[in-house]
């Protein structure tokens, strides 16, 4: 029996909605035929491709398989979506990978705008870091991304993003309309790792101030939690504002350097036509600027 698109549907279907059960959900069949499929391609492959202690994860030769499988599948996808259609009017389902500060920060409005704009198009939202979103969009895990700082003409740019100061509120320059980052020099400088570094760096070096990170924190909530309890101050993008809670303000930093966010499709292989769809959509709109 040959490969069919059915049995990698079920494969990546499992891996990325974490179970068998799940994944009948996201497709819309039964467990029983999603555990049928995976197990008739172990059967070709003579193999197992996903582990069953617990959490169902690829094994090597799953890992091997899963990259083609997605491309495979996103391929059979996008066929699928063009020769269903009977007109002008775009449906299916495309899934969008963004870092978290542009999931809090634009993506609401814009999700909203395209659910009233393409009520026959199903946008699922990943949320990961910045290195993360760009390797989920070539690796065909994402239809869509919005990337930082994409190479000009990768996309439709939705906007620009400024940097701030994270401070608690009763620190003394916390009343400030904007402040120089030389100084915050005595202050324990706690890094959100989650890809902003190289513009944190190039920050530090603009203000010429040392650039010695006392803590390098992943999670933006624990980031804001330390620095509500006073263990330094930090540096985010501007579109973190509304995230911190009490106690902690962002203010914008005197030397002025901003990332760019684009929304975009995948570099090396054709986009699905319901994402080509939505970036056309927002690109005829025109930018918008977010500065936060």
């Amino acid at each position: 029996m040959p490969v069919g698109v059915t049995h990698l549907r079920a494969l990546v279907a499992v891996v990325e909605a974490g179970g068998f059960g799940a994944a009948a959900g996201r497709l819309g069949v039964s467990q029983s035929a999603v555990s049928h499929a995976v197990a008739a391609l172990e059967r070709m492959a003579g193999r197992a491709v996903l582990t069953r202690d617990g959490v169902p994860r690829p094994t090597p030769l799953g890992e091997r398989i899963l990259e083609h499988a997605r491309t495979a599948v996103a391929a059979v996808s996008a066929v699928e979506e063009l020769t269903g259609r009977r007109d002008d009017h775009v449906r299916g389902e495309v899934i969008l990978a963004a870092p978290p500060t542009v999931c809090h920060g634009l993506l609401p409005d814009l999700l909203a705008g395209w659910a009233a704009d393409f009520p026959d198009v199903r946008v699922s939202l990943l949320e990961g870091e910045d290195d993360d979103v760009a390797g989920w969009l070539d690796g065909a895990v994402a239809d869509l991304a919005v990337l930082v700082d994409a190479p000009p003409g990768a996309g439709t740019v939705l906007g620009s993003d400024r940097f701030h100061a994270v401070l608690r509120s009763d620190h003394p320059l916390a009343g400030l309309a904007e402040i120089d980052l030389a100084d915050l020099a005595d202050d324990e400088l706690l890094l959100s790792v989650g890809g902003c570094e190289r513009h944190i760096r190039e920050l530090h070096r603009l203000a010429g101030a040392r650039f010695a990170p006392a803590h390098r924190v992943r999670q933006l909530s624990t980031l804001f939690t330390m620095v509500a309890a006073g263990l330094g101050v930090s540096v985010v993008p501007g579109l973190a504002a509304g995230m911190p809670g009490d106690g902690v303000l962002l203010v914008p930093l005197a030397q002025r350097l901003h990332r760019t966010l684009t929304l975009t499709g995948p570099r090396t292989r054709p986009w699905h036509p319901v994402a080509a769809a939505l970036v056309d959509a927002v690109a005829a709109e025109g930018p918008e600027e977010r500065a936060g």
